[in-house]
């Protein structure tokens, strides 16, 4: 063999050679997902306002040849991807094509009312089995859809205490929340992960599933400082991307990474894949979801509406005569500010707020109560966490014994792409897409149960 057939050879090998994030992956027995929105050609925009990337099949080919050669060199255990052009049938076989001679399951969601992109998760067969699929319809404003895929490992690789081999069970949801093209979409992004939820954990109760890890992927069209971030938080989950890189939630750290350059050149970080361990203990969701819309009541407030504290009670409180809020005005102040509607808050939902408000049940909201709620909420997690402050006589909640065990997740690592991205920065040579795909890299750990879990809204 002469030095340039070797050279040849070498070079080979080495483009053969897997990326580091896969060989962590196989040295440990872990597994990896990939979420990526990949900008569908019916909306990337070309030099002019008017004309699409879907007008011209050469671009659009090539950049999705393009997006499914990384995906391959990847190799994820699941990939989860968004805004995937599923009106068009030669785009979709090539995703189904060549990610299924790779050895993956393909699950495909269009939107609702023909929007013409939907969702696409692949699983690979060597580390999962798919258990059940199911599709979620949010039939709401953006016509935004989920995938519930419920998987099993497919090799397994961890013993419980009696040494027996077990195959791990998780659950995986790939989601693409509404854009806020203006303030008053926050509530229905918000609504959208409060549903999906609420599904999660009726197919848990419906299926009588043991606790196991619940991996949330997707576009979530908000960032760090918004209160869909902030809710997911309050119900246990973490991102895993700020968990790897021991980010924390200041603001000085909300800004560390970006992941999406939108339509308008602005960049910030939206795609997310989440992780819900068993050994979490989480509020009621109900709770959660209340604490979240009073966060946006008092955004709308203090940020939109330009209120001091004073002048956004007195709007609350409208043309009582006394000195508080009352349902009547409470309601129509929700009214004014857009937030009335079975996509955002629905008239039972106003009640439960109401109820959350309305500490001492006397019927009014006074000013202390309103701060309490709205304006100044001192959330307390420890307060969770006392058996005294949770009445689970109703059922809701499943008890599990002290020495009970699940099998759950540590995130391992955690990478962007182009590398730019990691450090605030957004690249002009990007191509690939408007959104950065995010890989994280996860071992299976055993990792005692929640004493409680959460099974009904």
């Amino acid at each position: 063999m002469t030095k340039k057939q070797r050279r040849e050879a070498g070079a080979r090998r080495q483009r053969r050679r897997p990326p580091p994030l896969l060989q962590a992956r196989d040295e440990c027995s872990s597994v990896s997902c990939t979420t990526f929105n990949i900008l569908a050609p019916i909306y990337k925009r070309m030099d002019s306002e008017n004309c699409r990337e879907s007008q011209n099949r050469a671009n659009w080919f090539s950049r999705n040849e393009k997006i499914i050669d990384r995906l391959l060199a990847g190799r994820s255990s699941i990939i989860c991807l968004q805004e995937v052009w599923l009106g068009n049938d030669e785009l979709v076989n090539m995703y189904e094509k060549r990610l299924g001679d790779a050895n993956y399951t393909l699950f495909k969601l269009a939107r609702t009312n023909n929007r013409g992109d939907g969702l696409l998760t692949a699983v690979h067969r060597k580390y999962f089995h798919v258990l059940n699929h199911r599709e979620l319809l949010f039939n709401d404003f953006g016509d935004r859809v989920a995938q519930l895929l419920h998987v099993e490992s497919a090799m397994p690789y961890l013993q419980n205490r009696s040494s027996s081999c077990v195959q791990q069970q998780s659950l995986i949801v790939n989601t693409h929340l509404v854009f806020p093209h203006d303030h008053s979409l926050s509530i229905v992004r918000l609504k959208q992960v409060y549903k999906i939820l609420q599904y999660i954990q009726a197919y848990q109760e419906e299926h009588k599933l043991s606790p196991m890890p619940i991996i949330l992927c997707g576009d979530w069209n908000g960032s760090k400082r918004g209160q869909v971030y902030k809710f997911l938080c309050s119900q246990g989950f973490v991102s895993s991307y700020d968990t790897a890189h021991q980010y924390s939630d200041s603001e000085e750290d909300a800004h560390k990474w970006v992941s999406h350059r939108n339509h308008r050149g602005n960049i910030c970080g939206v795609d997310f894949i989440w992780l819900l361990n068993p050994d979490k203990c989480r509020k009621p969701l109900k709770t959660s979801w209340n604490e979240a819309v009073f966060g946006i009541i008092k955004y709308l407030l203090l940020q939109v509406a330009s209120l001091s504290e004073e002048n956004a009670f007195a709007l609350l409180r409208a043309d009582s005569p006394d000195d508080h809020i009352t349902y009547s005005s409470f309601c129509q102040a929700l009214c004014q500010l857009g937030m009335v509607h079975p996509d955002r808050v629905s008239s039972e939902e106003i009640k439960d707020l109401w109820s959350e408000a309305d500490h001492d049940g006397d019927g009014f909201v006074d000013y202390k109560e309103f701060q309490r709620c709205i304006w100044s909420p001192k959330c307390d997690n420890q307060e969770e966490e006392d058996d005294t402050e949770i009445d689970i006589t109703d059922g809701s909640l499943v008890t599990l014994e002290p020495n009970d065990e699940a099998f759950g997740f540590t995130v391992k690592e955690a990478v962007l792409f182009p590398p730019e991205v990691e450090k605030g920065m957004w690249p002009e040579n990007y191509s690939l897409s408007d959104h950065a795909p995010l890989t994280v890299v996860f071992s299976p750990v055993r990792m005692p149960c929640s004493p409680r879990t959460p099974r009904t809204p």
